[in-house]
C-alpha cells in the first residue's frame, strides 16, 4: 500500500480503480502571418464561437446546480470580453505578425502570470481560469470539436480519456481520477454516475474546480505534487476527501474500515435524501433554524452536504492558529469572501478571534498566566489591541459585500464591551467608505453568551445587538466554576445542571423580550436528549456540527 498526503477540497469516500488522465498538451506552432487584419477576424470569431460555448455550458451547470454555481462560466465569458484582454491578443497579432493560436497562448501566459503574483489567494486561483477560456479559444482556432454540444453532451479533446459522457471507460465502470489539473470547465461536465472521485497534482482549495467538485458532491484531493504517478492507472484505490488522504493498493484492513465509513456515510445520505430541503419544524409548526459550525473555508462542502440552512459559527481564530505569523487583511478577506460567496444568501455567522485560555499562538507572544481560562483573551485581546482587531473587522466588512454575513463577538461580559467593539467597527466602516470598498452598511452584530455576566446582563445586551448565540460549552464551565480542560472535573462538568439550563432559559427570555432572536452554537445543540427542552424553551436557532444537522432536523420534525 503508498498512502499519499494532499490537501481535501471536497468531503466524502471513493474506493474505486484509477483512470490516469494523460496531461493535454496545449503546445501552438508560432506562424508568421502576412494579414494581421484577417488573423485578428480569426481570433474575433473564435472567441464570440468561445463565449457561446460558456453560454451553453453556464445554462447546462445552472440547470443541474444552480443559478449561483452558474455564475463561475458568466465570469469566463466577461473574461472572454474584457477589452485589456482582446487587446493584448491583438496587439501581440499586430506587433509581431504571429498566428491568432501563438497570440491567444501568450496572452494566457501573461494573464496567468499577473494572477499568480498577486497577494490575494482568490485571485492568484483566477490563473487557472484564464487558461481554460483561453484554451477553448484555441480549440475553435485549431478546428476542434465544441466541447460542449447544444444537447448538453460533451465531446473533444478537452475531456479526453472519456471521463464526461462520451463514455468513461469501455466496460462501462466508473473510476477515480488521477490526473496533473484539471480545468474548471473540464469538471462542470464531468459524468457523476461514470465518476467517484477526483485526485489532481495541481490545484488550491480556492480554485473554481475545487468548488465545483464540492457542488457536485465528489471526493476531491488536490496537491498531491510529485506523487502523482501515471502507473497508477489501473490500479485499486481508496481517497479520503475530509483528511486528504489517498491509499494506492489498500491492504485488506483499511479496505475494511473505508468500506464500514462508506457504508455510515450511504446510510447518512439516505437521510439527507429524505430530509433535504425540508423545513426543520415541529409538527406543531414551531420553526427553528438549523445551522452548521465549521472553522476553516474547505468545511463549507460538509455544510452543503448536509442541508444546513446557514453557518452559525465560523471559528475565525482557526486562521490565527493554523499560520506562523499574522494573516493579514487580505487573506482572512478571501478566506471570509469564498465562504460567503459559497453559501450565497445563506447566513454566514463569523466568530471574531477566540485566542487565548486553551488556543494559544506564539506571535501574539501572550504572557503565561496561572489560570487562564479567566484571563486574557478573545474580546479582551481585540480592545485593548485594536490594531490586530481593525484588520479583522475590516476583512468581514469587505467579505460582506460578496454574502449574507454577520459578526459574533465572544467571550462578552458588559454592555460597554459591546460598545467599545461597535466603536471599532465604525471607525473600520468609515475607513472602507473613504476609500470608496463596498460593503454592507446594515451587516448584524450579535454577541456570545457564555459568561453568567452576560446572563445577568442579557437585557441591557439584547438593546445593543442583533441576536444572541449561547456557547454552553464555556457557559456551563464559568457557571459551574469547573475548568473544562481539566479531565479530574468531567464528573462535576455535568452541561446537563438545572443552572446552565436555566442560564440558557434566561437567555432566551431576555432576547424575546427586546425582539432578538437566540440561539445555540455550542456541543448542547446537537444534544438529542435536550431537543426537547429547547424547543420548550422557544429556542430559535441551533448551530452544530455538519454531521449532526440532518439528525437533529429529524428529531425536531417529528417532534
Amino acid at each position: 500500500m503508498r498512502t499519499i498526503q494532499g490537501v481535501s477540497v471536497s468531503a466524502g469516500i471513493a474506493i474505486g480503480t484509477v483512470r490516469v488522465l494523460a496531461a493535454v498538451d496545449y503546445a501552438v506552432e508560432r506562424r508568421l502571418i502576412d494579414d494581421p487584419q484577417a488573423e485578428m477576424d480569426r481570433f474575433r470569431a473564435a472567441r464570440d464561437t468561445a463565449v457561446a460555448q460558456l453560454k451553453q455550458l453556464r445554462d447546462n451547470v445552472a440547470a443541474e446546480f444552480g443559478e449561483n454555481k452558474a455564475e463561475l462560466f458568466d465570469a469566463h465569458r466577461l473574461m472572454l470580453q474584457d477589452p485589456d484582454y482582446a487587446e493584448c491578443v491583438e496587439g501581440l497579432i499586430a506587433q509581431d505578425k504571429v498566428n491568432a493560436e501563438f497570440a491567444v497562448k501568450s496572452a494566457a501566459e501573461q494573464f496567468a502570470a499577473m494572477f499568480a503574483a498577486m497577494d490575494s489567494s482568490t485571485m492568484q486561483a483566477r490563473a487557472a481560469d484564464v487558461k481554460d477560456v483561453s484554451r477553448r479559444v484555441m480549440n475553435v482556432l485549431q478546428g476542434k470539436r465544441d466541447s460542449t454540444a447544444q444537447d448538453g453532451s460533451v465531446q473533444g479533446d478537452a475531456v479526453q480519456n472519456g471521463i464526461v459522457q462520451n463514455g468513461i471507460a469501455q466496460n462501462g465502470e466508473s473510476h477515480i481520477i488521477f490526473a496533473e489539473d484539471l480545468a474548471p470547465s473540464d469538471t462542470a461536465q464531468l459524468d457523476r454516475a461514470k465518476v467517484l472521485g477526483l485526485v489532481t497534482a495541481k490545484g488550491s482549495a480556492n480554485s473554481h474546480t475545487a468548488i465545483l467538485a464540492r457542488t457536485m458532491g465528489l471526493p476531491a484531493i488536490t496537491g498531491i505534487g510529485d506523487a502523482f504517478d501515471p502507473a497508477d492507472d489501473g490500479h485499486v484505490a481508496v481517497i479520503d476527501g475530509t483528511s486528504g488522504a489517498v491509499f494506492v493498493d489498500p491492504d485488506e484492513a483499511t479496505l475494511t474500515e473505508y468500506r464500514r465509513r462508506k457504508a455510515e456515510a450511504e446510510e447518512h445520505l439516505s437521510l439527507l435524501r429524505k430530509l433535504k430541503g425540508k423545513p426543520t419544524e415541529t409538527k406543531s409548526g414551531q420553526r427553528v433554524h438549523l445551522y452548521a459550525n465549521i472553522s476553516r473555508p474547505s468545511d463549507v462542502a460538509a455544510v452543503l452536504a448536509n442541508d444546513a440552512e446557514g453557518i452559525g459559527l465560523f471559528r475565525s481564530e482557526f486562521l490565527y492558529l493554523e499560520r506562523e505569523d499574522w494573516p493579514t487583511e487580505e487573506f482572512q478577506f478571501d478566506a471570509y469572501g469564498q465562504v460567503a460567496q459559497e453559501m450565497g444568501d445563506r447566513p454566514v455567522i463569523i466568530r471574531t478571534l477566540d485566542i487565548g485560555a486553551d488556543k494559544q499562538v506564539d506571535y501574539f507572544n501572550l504572557s503565561h498566566e496561572d489560570n487562564p481560562a479567566l484571563g486574557y483573551r478573545a474580546i479582551r485581546i481585540c480592545l485593548t489591541r485594536p490594531e490586530i482587531f481593525k484588520v479583522q473587522l475590516r476583512a468581514l466588512l469587505r467579505a460582506s459585500a460578496y454574502g449574507n454575513i454577520a459578526i459574533m463577538l465572544p467571550m462578552i461580559t458588559s454592555v460597554q464591551e459591546v460598545r467599545d467593539a461597535k466603536r471599532i467597527l465604525e471607525e473600520a466602516k468609515s475607513e472602507l467608505r473613504g476609500e470608496r470598498i463596498d460593503f454592507n452598511e446594515s451587516i448584524q452584530i450579535g454577541v456570545m453568551i457564555e459568561t453568567p455576566a452576560s446572563v445577568i446582563m442579557a437585557d441591557e445586551l439584547a438593546a445593543e445587538v442583533d441576536f444572541f448565540s449561547i456557547g454552553t460549552n464555556d457557559l456551563t464551565q464559568y457557571t459551574l466554576a469547573c475548568d473544562r480542560q481539566n479531565p479530574s472535573l468531567e464528573r462535576f462538568a455535568d452541561p446537563h445542571s438545572p443552572a446552565v439550563l436555566r442560564m440558557i432559559q434566561m437567555t432566551i427570555e431576555a432576547a424575546h423580550r427586546h425582539g432578538i432572536w437566540c440561539g445555540i452554537c455550542g456541543e448542547l445543540g446537537a444534544d438529542l436528549s435536550l431537543t426537547d427542552t429547547f424547543l420548550r424553551l422557544g429556542i430559535d436557532e441551533l448551530s452544530v456540527s455538519p454531521t449532526s444537522v440532518l439528525p437533529l432536523r429529524n428529531v425536531i420534525r417529528n417532534h
